[in-house]
């Protein structure tokens, strides 16, 4: 597939496409497929750092002769560097984004931030068991995803930002979800990752807190305890669903559970770890408010229906921005569809959009020959 500039960009331990037609899409087709896994999304390098790049993939970013470091925040002037005396002085141009590896052995550089994509499946998680009972075996993404180490497989959306400062080197997890741990034991594992040393939750259905008992397996072998940063009405939620969570002292004494460090947040701006993190606020569904989050230039709203007119203005100059898409064809009244997330990107304009929360994806093969054109065109309209 061709787009402006870029012909495939790997989100995680895969590659980011996009699929879609006007015409009738089959159960559990989805539209874009950001393979979890590490996505070398550096942080820095969408703030204006060149990328480190491994050679399959330098096609993918801009080029520059010379490396620079930048603060995480605003990008800063790079710091004075020689290029080769055959081309003349000029400062590097300002990558659009950096690479994402498809393999766990290539390593970033310690002084490198990154996002590593955990999940961007749907809230029931793929593969589905009532596909997998179908005596039709219509359903050829769930067949595939039952495949030892098949990239369709793709539960609960989430990130893990890893955050490095003149400090150290901080993970901080966005959501844990049903499936969580799921993931984590197929990720954390290749990406030589232990601690968790903060949790930011976007709202309180089961996809984005159903995980935090897991928790547990940190704080009882890794770590004292995890910081939660959750809204109040998201906390007034976990009250009643993970009561003895946040109440240890109704437990059984000597009873293992998650030791968790509760925060409650304002829709403004917070500090984790030198991080400034702003929340981003969005209607999921009528009524019900999730928050996205905005670190440096990198913007996250995984489950969204619609935009408040507000927070148009804490998007802008969005270098990447992840996006909630959750089917080809059309919105539902929680989630965007592909066509009103490509309409958002065109008003938000970041600078490179990649989409989660697809219910499955598929290879090119499984639809009709020609089905891909009109998304291809959408995608050539809003520079991604």
């Amino acid at each position: 597939m061709k787009t402006d500039g870029w012909d495939r960009l790997g989100a995680g331990a895969g590659t980011h496409r996009t699929f879609g037609s006007q015409s009738p899409i089959p159960k559990c087709v989805g539209v874009c497929e950001c393979w979890w896994g590490r996505a070398v999304v550096s942080m820095a390098a969408a703030l204006g750092m060149p990328p480190f790049v491994p050679a399959a993939a330098r096609s993918l970013v801009a080029r520059s002769a010379a490396r620079w470091r930048a603060p995480f925040g605003r990008a800063a002037a790079p710091r004075r560097f020689q290029l080769p005396s055959s081309r003349p002085r000029v400062p590097p141009p300002r990558p659009l984004y950096n690479f994402a590896s498809r393999d766990a052995k290539i390593q970033a550089p310690e002084d490198q931030s990154e996002i590593i994509f955990i999940g961007t499946g749907t809230s029931e998680g793929i593969p589905r068991v009532s596909c997998l009972t179908n005596q039709s075996k219509t359903c050829k993404v769930c067949s595939k995803a039952i495949e030892p180490g098949n990239k369709n497989r793709r539960l609960n959306t989430s990130i893990l930002i890893c955050y490095v400062n003149s400090v150290g080197r901080f993970n901080i997890l966005v959501d844990a979800g049903k499936f969580f741990y799921h993931s984590a034991l197929r990720w954390f594992p290749a990406y030589g990752l232990r601690n968790i040393n903060a949790v930011i939750i976007t709202h309180s259905h089961a996809d984005a807190i159903g995980g935090l008992d897991d928790l547990r397996d940190w704080t009882n072998n890794v770590q004292p305890f995890i910081p939660i940063y959750v809204a109040p009405r998201d906390f007034e939620v976990m009250k009643k669903t993970h009561y003895y969570i946040v109440d240890t002292s109704v437990i059984v004494p000597g009873a293992a559970v998650s030791e968790l460090q509760f925060n409650v947040i304002k829709e403004e701006p917070f500090v984790i770890h030198d991080l400034k993190v702003t929340p981003l606020p969005v209607w999921h569904g009528h009524g019900y408010r999730s928050l996205g989050f905005r670190f440096g230039d990198i913007c996250y709203i995984s489950d969204v229906s619609d935009i408040p007119e507000e927070t148009y203005m804490l998007l802008k100059d969005c270098d990447l921005l992840i996006l909630d898409a959750l089917r080809p064809d059309r919105s539902s009244s929680t989630h965007f569809g592909l066509p009103r997330a490509l309409e958002e990107v065109r008003k938000i304009q970041p600078r490179r959009t990649l989409f989660t929360g697809s219910p499955a994806m598929v290879a090119f093969s499984v639809y009709p020959r020609g089905a891909m054109q009109h998304y291809r065109d959408c995608f050539k309209r809003v520079n991604i």
